[in-house]
């Protein structure tokens, strides 16, 4: 049945004719409303292929990756302590950084007041690893045994400065809130082969170090349709919030109940064509076969001791680093294209050599872990592995120079990070920084051209993958230019 819902200009409209005319209209977008506020639904399942094959012409071309793990290190790591080994700078510890090599750098408020900005020396020691002998931090022993695995970029820069609108930029392409996220994207495009799992997955683990806020926003789906958007993964015994059935009904009754709600969404779509609408759809269906797929995949009972002791102690403990990352293994086995953990606290403004060793302790196990098992399990070949934070740290002390409490602030012109499975070149490093682990001097890559980079291990030309919105054909790397750093790829 057709409706016309347009009320032309007639100035012999009448109050009743109006009220009458406008009924089905107000009745509907009520409906609407209500539908917007329920949790828990499922749909027939005539919307699930389209939903879940995305875009007809991805692959633009034949991809390395099949699925990418990204472990985001919130807070900016400090190369200088971890991956960019400068042993000059140990010469010129306690030395003023010259104006020359600060350039009048746009610089933050927590450090904008200095009088003084003493350069400060490697906080550890470092060793050489792997057959390139390949310099690392004595903080991160177990990563160590794998750098004939990865591929290090030590030239990679940001404009952002400040946590927000840096990790937004990583993240989404741009400083503003509001775009889609990098999942977001890739299960826009690619869909995902696992019907009973979201095609892009969250999980949120914490570090003894200072916490800033993260927001649901970073792994939103912005302006794409909100199916697209990352399921965040909770410890504890509700995974994800506001899955399970109320008590009293069985699976049986609420497949009934999902199946009536989907046909008046189904109405709802003929009548108003709002393409939300499908996908609250596809949300209610996979929100109905994760009630049985989610307990499985975070139940770790069935994993061996051999696999355990690979991610060491801390996998016993929910919600942290080692046991997201055994999870996180868990949904690669399982087609899961996007698999996203947060590891917060990395922002050592003070006592950076307490809590920078603390914070590598968190992940460094249960990275080796995740790598060694990928390996083991045939998955490492077509699995591409990102690490990194949204910026480095500064080579000048953040507030007075003493034995062990002085820390590091933003520093969005050089840090370091790695890529490692699907394509990418083994045991190789690409970038170098000044002798001040300051400025970029050698092959400078962008977070966008890093982004460029992931998209197209996993078949994807980041200039044709667009949406319309607000006039603009939007993409993950933004109006800027990006290029693929063809460099590190086997």
């Amino acid at each position: 049945m057709t409706q016309n819902h347009t009320f032309m200009h007639d100035p012999q409209l009448s109050r009743r004719l109006l009220l009458n005319n406008s009924g089905r209209t107000l009745g509907a977008a009520a409906l609407a409303s209500l539908l917007a506020n329920e949790t828990t639904a499922a749909p027939s399942a005539a919307a699930p292929a389209a939903i879940n094959g995305g875009l007809p012409d991805l692959p633009h071309f034949a991809p390395k990756a099949k699925r990418v793990i990204y472990l985001m290190m919130t807070g900016g790591p400090s190369h200088i302590d971890t991956w960019d080994y400068k042993p000059e700078l140990r010469k010129i510890h306690g030395q003023e950084l010259p104006d020359s090599i600060r350039n009048e750098q746009r610089i933050t408020t927590m450090t904008s007041g200095q009088k003084a900005f003493p350069c400060v020396a490697p906080m550890f020691e470092f060793s050489q690893h792997g057959q390139n002998g390949t310099w690392v931090s004595e903080i991160l022993p177990h990563t160590a045994k794998l750098v004939d695995d990865i591929c290090l970029v030590k030239s990679v820069h940001t404009e952002a400065i400040n946590h927000d609108p840096a990790i937004t930029f990583i993240n989404t392409g741009v400083q503003q809130p509001g775009k889609a996220s990098m999942g977001a994207w890739v299960s826009y495009g690619l869909g995902s082969p696992n019907k009973n799992l979201p095609s892009y997955v969250v999980m949120i683990s914490k570090g003894p170090g200072q916490k800033q806020a993260l927001y649901s926003r970073l792994w939103g789906s912005g302006f794409l349709p909100s199916q697209h958007q990352g399921v965040a993964l909770r410890a504890g015994k509700s995974p994800v919030l506001y899955l399970n059935d109320p008590d009293g009904i069985d699976r049986a009754t609420r497949r009934r109940m999902l199946d009536r709600i989907a046909a008046i969404n189904q109405e709802t779509y003929r009548n108003f064509g709002d393409p939300e609408t499908l996908t609250r759809i596809a949300q209610y269906e996979m929100a109905f076969r994760m009630q049985t797929s989610v307990p499985g995949l975070m139940d770790l009972s069935t994993e061996t001791e051999n696999t355990k002791a690979l991610y060491g102690p801390e996998i016993e403990t929910p919600g942290s680093f080692a046991r997201n990352c055994v999870i996180a293994r868990r949904l690669a086995e399982q087609g899961v294209p996007f698999v996203q953990l947060f590891h917060r606290g990395w922002d050592q403004h003070g006592n950076l050599p307490k809590l920078l060793r603390g914070q590598c302790e968190s992940i460094d196990h249960p990275i080796y872990g995740l790598i060694t098992d990928l390996k083991q399990r045939g998955l490492f070949e077509d699995t591409l592995i990102v690490w990194g934070g949204e910026f480095g740290r500064t080579i000048y002390s953040q507030g007075t120079l003493t034995a062990d409490n002085h820390g590091r602030d933003h520093h969005g012109r050089c840090f370091t990070m790695w890529m490692a499975g699907a394509g990418i070149k083994r045991g190789f490093e690409f970038g170098k920084t000044d002798e001040y682990c300051y400025n970029i001097v050698e092959n400078p890559v962008h977070i966008r051209d890093m982004n460029a980079t992931l998209l197209h291990q996993l078949g994807i030309d980041h200039n044709r993958l667009t949406f319309r919105y607000q006039g603009l054909d939007q993409k993950l790397t933004g109006a800027e230019p990006a290029r693929v750093v063809d460099e590190i790829l086997a």
